[in-house]
């Protein structure tokens, strides 16, 4: 869908290469400009997580790009990124605010030059206002934003969710971001200028429980019985069975108490749901505690209660509609063996984006890049002696 659009990636950690991996599954030409010694992901994961020596952190979002290995700082290189930018559409980076200005690579000196780029900038709170040199992660996002407040029991720390959701929330509108301005070059024939954070994408994901605080409503304190929000009715969360988990939302009291066979919970209406929430749950749990998840699960099913077990990782590799989803792709690495990621989350047609290009080793596609540019074979052979580009050939 986006064949012929040509994008430069000057981006690491998860937040930028996030974003051009869904502009590269959607058929985008993506480079990704990095460092001869190569961008950060590269030689760092999560859990200490190599496959055959290859970071999955860079394997989980390096798909479906070309790379390119060069010395930005160099005039060469900069001579090489310039001929780039006049024949791109797009430029995504994630520096810090004006890393990119100081390399003499800005938007408004690309713009100069191709007044057709979309030029996305993916920043930890914007490119400008009292934070801009703050270091922005997805941790400390997730603190200052109040997403952390709004998780966890009343006799708990306030808890983060596990998982970097700011980074790729706010990856997926750059991506929007680029989408939108390429559709209205089609008609204008001018690029602009594309700004996500992680501090807007942080509040994005707080759009009920925030929306209802900026228009007076008073948010119940975080729950002492486990209630997985600061505004639902319960029961609302996850509890423990006998023997494992489950998890509860949004059940009327008549069919609760027909579940727990308790005549009194059946009398409580939804005013009692959010007035004696604590009650509600408190009760439910001591239900629940009481047999297996096995036996919830047929009982649940029988009365058409809103459940759910709670699944490790291991349960959802085997689900079922996991599987149906293809919400998993796997790839054969030349040094990882086969790699399994999640795939691209949306059906086209019918169809997920698949992989076109495995993740390249740093400089894969140097010469082939150079040689698109019109570089001689003895011109790539003096910029790699002169360290300038990096190829995986000449490491």
């Amino acid at each position: 869908m986006l064949e012929d659009v040509k994008v430069l990636s000057f981006t690491h950690y998860l937040q930028g290469p996030s974003a051009v991996q869904i502009l590269g599954d959607l058929g985008a030409d993506v480079i990704k400009i990095e460092r001869p010694e190569g961008a950060y992901e590269r030689h760092w994961s999560g859990g200490e997580s190599f496959v055959g020596g290859e970071s999955m952190f860079y394997l989980l979002a390096g798909r479906n790009q070309r790379s390119l290995a060069l010395d930005v700082r160099s005039e060469e290189g900069k001579k090489i990124v310039w001929d780039l930018i006049e024949r791109a559409d797009v430029i995504v980076e994630n520096f810090r605010p004006g890393v990119m200005e100081r390399l003499g690579l800005g938007y408004e000196a690309a713009s100069a030059v191709n007044p057709g780029i979309v030029y996305c900038s993916l920043t930890g709170y914007g490119s400008e206002g009292p934070y801009r040199d703050k270091p922005g992660q997805d941790l400390l996002i997730q603190a200052l934003s109040g997403l952390a407040m709004q998780s966890g029991r009343a006799d708990t720390p306030p808890t983060p969710v596990g998982s970097a959701v700011v980074d790729q929330h706010a990856a997926v509108w750059g991506a929007l971001g680029v989408l939108a301005a390429l559709h209205r070059r089609r008609t204008s024939g001018e690029g602009g200028k594309v700004d996500s954070n992680l501090f807007s994408a942080a509040l994005d994901l707080q759009i009920e429980p925030l929306n209802y605080h900026l228009n007076g409503t008073d948010l119940y304190d975080r729950s002492a019985s486990g209630i997985s929000s600061r505004f639902h009715q319960a029961p609302y969360g996850v509890f423990a069975t006998f023997d494992e988990w489950v998890c509860l939302s949004l059940n009327d009291m008549k069919t609760m108490g027909a579940v727990f066979d308790d005549a009194e919970m059946a009398e409580w209406t939804k005013d009692d749901q959010f007035r004696r929430r604590e009650d509600v749950n408190s009760r439910i749990a001591q239900h629940l505690r009481t047999k297996s998840l096995a036996h919830w699960k047929t009982v649940f099913d029988e009365r058409g209660v809103w459940y759910a077990p709670v699944n490790d990782y291991d349960a959802i590799e085997d689900d079922p509609q996991v599987a149906h989803n293809g919400s998993v792709l796997s790839f054969e690495h030349p040094r990882a063996g086969k790699v399994r990621v999640l795939a691209h989350p949306v059906k086209y047609d019918g169809q997920t984006p698949g992989i076109n290009r495995i993740p390249p080793s740093l400089g894969e596609h140097t010469a082939e890049i150079l040689r698109d540019l019109g570089r001689t074979e003895a011109e790539i052979d003096q910029l790699i002696d002169g360290k300038i580009v990096r190829t995986n050939s000449r490491a």
